[in-house]
């Protein structure tokens, strides 16, 4: 299971939200390329990017901040938050993100998706952001009336590189994941998931190893310092007694 460390952009910093609120933002530094330079010097082998100002206005807002991450490392990046058109779509991956992630206009508007996922193979993760089971959309502002795994199923079998799954009330918390609905949706669908939200411990990467999932998002416990992100990536390996015996 891959440990992807995430980097919250707002008005250029790196910031952190509580369950996506707006008005509970934690501020961790000033320089999100120097922060990403610190991940990938940790090991990280891929970086989870959000605009979370593009998020809210619908349109991509820290380019410049994301420019400078990606001139910074050489680990692929991926980037969600206001991505809603292809010509976002194109713009970022021209830009030098590995792929980008679509939640927003994936719930509105599935076909256009699906043509997007066909246009852009392995290039499109979607991010999959519930409260109680059902999708939010427009920067976590909005609850439907869709739950996850429909949404999730409405794309098997095709190459869609990921599916990010968010419970939004466990982001930024640190009281664990939601391990249920996770191992739920990764049964429930061929595309491999990664989880987000909730991690606090070394113990809850351990937990997340033992389901069939492809990788985990890690934001908040990183920059507290609960844990390292070696010594995350080792947590998260189930194959790690083996080359560790107590």
């Amino acid at each position: 299971m891959q440990v992807i460390p995430a980097i919250d952009l707002r008005g250029g910093k790196c910031v952190r939200l509580r369950q996506g609120d707006y008005d509970r933002e934690t501020v961790f530094g000033d320089d999100p390329a120097a922060m990403a330079a610190r991940w990938e010097a940790g090991g990280a082998s891929r970086i989870h990017l959000v605009d979370l100002d593009g998020a809210k206005a619908g349109r991509p807002v820290n380019v410049d901040a994301v420019r400078e991450i990606l001139g910074r490392v050489s680990v692929p990046c991926q980037l969600g938050g206001g991505v809603r058109d292809e010509a976002t779509i194109s713009a970022w991956l021209a830009a030098g993100l590995e792929r980008v992630i679509v939640g927003t206009q994936a719930l509105r508007d599935p076909e256009w998706f699906r043509t997007m996922i066909g246009a852009y193979p392995g290039r499109i993760v979607l991010g999959l952001d519930a409260r109680d089971g059902m999708v939010a959309a427009e920067g976590w502002l909005e609850t439907s009336s869709v739950d996850a795994v429909t949404l999730a199923r409405r794309f098997d079998g095709l190459p869609l590189a990921a599916i990010i799954y968010t419970d939004i009330a466990r982001d930024g918390m640190l009281d664990g994941p939601n391990l249920t609905a996770t191992r739920t949706l990764a049964e429930s669908t061929g595309t491999p998931v990664i989880a987000s939200g909730g991690v606090g411990t070394l113990a809850d990467l351990e937990r997340l190893g033992a389901l069939p999932i492809a990788g985990v998002i890690v934001g908040r416990a990183l920059y507290e310092g609960r844990f390292t992100l070696p010594e995350a990536i080792d947590a998260a390996d189930p194959a790690r007694s083996s080359r560790n015996p107590a």
